[in-house]
């Protein structure tokens, strides 16, 4: 459902941006809440040592096809979430 959300978002933003406010911006704004942030533990947004793991491999490049993002169990080839994958598509 979230990449259908995100897909809409091109209406006014260009897909790096859609992509950025979804990963990077969205983990410093739960940054911000303190307390009542679920993610206490780590970093959220960014990949590096410490923060959540939670990674997706598309097939193609969102950044030029914003839409290979809607459907994500044909076109998302590597899914981990808190670490844990979830799928594996790549040799």
């Amino acid at each position: 459902k979230q990449g259908k959300q995100l897909a809409k978002l091109l209406r006014w933003y260009t897909p790096v941006e859609v992509l950025r406010q979804a990963t990077s911006t969205a983990g410093e704004l739960l940054a911000l809440s303190g307390p009542r942030s679920p993610y206490p533990d780590g970093a959220l947004g960014v990949i590096e040592e410490g923060a959540y793991a939670d990674l997706i491999l598309v097939n193609g490049n969102p950044l030029k096809n914003l839409e290979l993002v809607s459907n994500p169990e044909y076109n998302f080839d590597f899914i981990m979430k808190d670490g844990k994958i979830y799928k594996h598509k790549v040799n």
